[in-house]
């Protein structure tokens, strides 16, 4: 199974336990957080549902959404001045880098961050129970359109 396939399970699996209905809806915006790379917003799921389901409200969207997160299969993400986009994909904390230019995201992976995350732990005696941390810069697109 893909791992977008086991995202969707796993968020399909997760309303189930807590006896949340399934409908087309839900399914359908499982199915974006789920398979999307791109950290969409709530708009970009409602424009991308409107084909399938012409009379959904960015509101359901939203509160399907915070559904999902309140359950811990979506992680949120606030930008200053830009809103929040979400990623099904990671629903745990990891970096991020964002492009200052097109606002696109993507997930390094990052071997070190464990070990960053405990020597900040025994430097600073604090209990780390999340974390956030973004870069920002231009991407590789954006870097070649400046050329």
């Amino acid at each position: 199974m893909s791992e977008s396939g086991k995202r969707y399970k796993a968020m399909v699996d997760k309303l189930k336990e807590h006896n949340h209905k399934l409908t087309p809806q839900r399914l359908a915006i499982i199915k974006i957080l789920s398979q999307s790379e791109g950290h969409p917003s709530v708009e970009d799921i409602y424009r991308e549902l409107q084909r399938n389901f012409p009379g959904i409200s960015e509101a359901t969207v939203y509160r399907n959404i915070l559904l999902i997160k309140s359950l811990g299969e979506v992680l949120e993400l606030g930008f200053a001045g830009e809103g929040t986009r979400y990623d099904g994909r990671k629903p745990h904390p990891h970096p991020h880098i964002v492009c200052v230019t097109c606002r696109k995201i993507i997930d390094p992976d990052l071997e070190s961050l464990n070990q960053m995350t405990k020597e900040i732990t025994q430097e600073s005696g604090f209990e780390i129970l999340t974390y956030r941390l973004d870069f920002f810069g231009i991407c590789p697109e954006c870097c070649r359109k400046k050329e």
